[in-house]
């Protein structure tokens, strides 16, 4: 067992590389975006970037899962009808939505709320999300390949020359929020331009209808199921809009974003975790497996919680070239950080949970699941920020996400139970929870970690086994 988490591990760093990458250079323009744009500025920047986030999964439609499931097993077609079916779908209606947002983008602009000067922000956006879609099928070939180191390079590149571009267009060019998008233009392009020639080798123009047909069937669950956990994701970011200003947005955007951390952390196992569980679905211990990864998961997103929870306040205030790493004017809203990484773990667990719905194929209960968490979300902004402000949003998300998990479980346990280390992942709990609330009263931050160790040691949460190897490794 431990051999096969070992696996997971390893594939989980591999897969989390780009990840890991991608993201810091992207978490690299929340400092400079706080530095450089005025709050209420950053709010319109991340206020249509929520909805461009909304209209990904429109654009997309359940097609990457779809290809992804019917291009490996080749039930229907060849292997070019299957990558062409797809692509040629997208990119027809990618450039039908693309042209009628640039058509009626100031109308558009009025609608959301965004001041008219800005509408060609919202007309840069939807060339965004044209090059996006039609790197969707290239993409997702490269993974069903099995080469990520071209799939990584790809993904690093877009962002390298996106934060480039920022950095110049922002601080030479004195460009602004029009320079964000620009930026954002330039770099979709060029992604599409990196994967053509994986489109020109695989593309035959031949438009399959019957695979077209399932495809859709396939797919289509997937908008409303993408839709909810967009919701989750974004919608906050409107409603307190709409409920204080755009300055507060931008607080809570820039110190939501130092959660990135945790989200790392799961986004690099969820790369790994499906096409493990995926394998290692028929093993006679399958289910303690997936017990055993569960409970792992858990521990190192606890300490990781922990972690940064204690570091956070730290790492903003270091100075860089003369700067703050986070601009004093967003220290505000620092303590949504710990709220905001503790959802970013219920959502871990959940992506943990996701094992039985994949297995025996009940997709159709995850818009049910994610829809229950995005009216949680939607409902507990508005009951909560009037009371909380920002910090009603970031507790609203955290909410959300242990609804889900809650929910996905006892669907899971319904039709794949499995039986978790209930009383490990208490343990977990406690520790944490005693860690946490000692970090108030000394600010011995290295005495905090330790005495997490120490508190699981005392609750006997480490097998005898584990004792062995952790001494073997050191």
């Amino acid at each position: 067992m431990f051999d096969q988490i070992k696996q997971l591990g390893k594939e989980t760093a591999i897969y989390g590389l780009s990840t890991i990458i991608g993201r810091f250079l992207n978490f690299i323009l929340v400092p400079f975006y706080t530095n450089v744009l005025k709050p209420d500025q950053y709010g319109i920047v991340t206020t249509i970037y929520a909805y461009i986030a909304f209209l990904n999964i429109i654009y997309s439609y359940g097609m990457e899962s779809a290809y992804m499931r019917y291009a490996s097993s080749l039930e229907i077609g060849s292997k070019k009808e299957n990558f062409s079916t797809p692509f040629i779908s997208i990119f027809l209606t990618s450039l039908l939505f693309s042209s009628i947002i640039h058509i009626f983008s100031e109308k558009i602009a009025n609608l959301i709320n965004i001041p008219i000067d800005f509408s060609v922000c919202i007309r840069y956006s939807a060339w965004i999300l044209f090059f996006d879609a039609l790197c969707i099928i290239p993409l997702s070939a490269l993974r069903l390949e099995g080469k990520a180191m071209i799939f990584s390079t790809i993904k690093i590149v877009n962002i390298v020359v996106n934060v480039t571009l920022n950095i110049v267009l922002l601080l030479k060019f004195k460009l602004g929020v029009y320079g964000v998008f620009i930026s954002g233009v330039a770099s979709s392009a060029l992604t599409f331009l990196m994967v053509l020639p994986i489109i020109l080798k695989n593309l035959s123009f031949s438009f399959l209808k019957r695979l077209y047909i399932e495809l859709l069937k396939f797919g289509l669950p997937y908008i409303p199921s993408g839709l909810s956990a967009i919701v989750i994701q974004v919608i906050d970011r409107p409603i307190l809009k709409a409920l204080t200003d755009d300055a507060t947005v931008g607080i809570y955007q820039a110190n939501y974003r130092l959660g990135i951390f945790m989200m790392l952390f799961v986004s690099m196992f969820d790369y790994a975790w499906r096409p493990f569980f995926l394998r290692n679905a028929n093993n006679p211990d399958a289910k303690k497996l997936f017990s055993r990864v569960m409970t792992y998961f858990t521990l190192v997103g606890a300490l990781l919680f922990i972690l940064v929870s204690l570091l956070i306040e730290d790492f903003v205030k270091l100075k860089i070239l003369g700067r703050y790493i986070i601009h004093p004017d967003y220290w505000l809203g620092l303590g949504i950080v710990p709220i905001v990484l503790l959802g970013y773990l219920f959502n871990g667990i959940y992506v943990n949970l996701i094992v039985g719905i994949y297995i025996q194929k009940k997709t159709k209960y995850l818009p049910y699941i994610t829809g229950i968490g995005a009216i949680a979300n939607i409902l507990g902004n508005y009951t909560l920020i009037p009371i909380l402000g920002m910090y009603g949003s970031a507790w609203a998300t955290l909410i959300s996400y242990l609804i889900m998990a809650i929910s996905l479980f006892i669907a899971v346990q319904r039709i794949y139970p499995i039986r978790y280390e209930y009383e490990r992942i208490a343990k977990i709990g406690v520790a944490t929870a005693l860690s946490f609330t000692l970090s108030y009263v000394t600010h011995l931050k290295l005495t905090i970690l330790i005495l997490f160790f120490i508190f699981l040691l005392g609750l006997r949460f480490f097998t005898k086994e584990e004792i062995k190897i952790v001494r073997k490794i050191f």
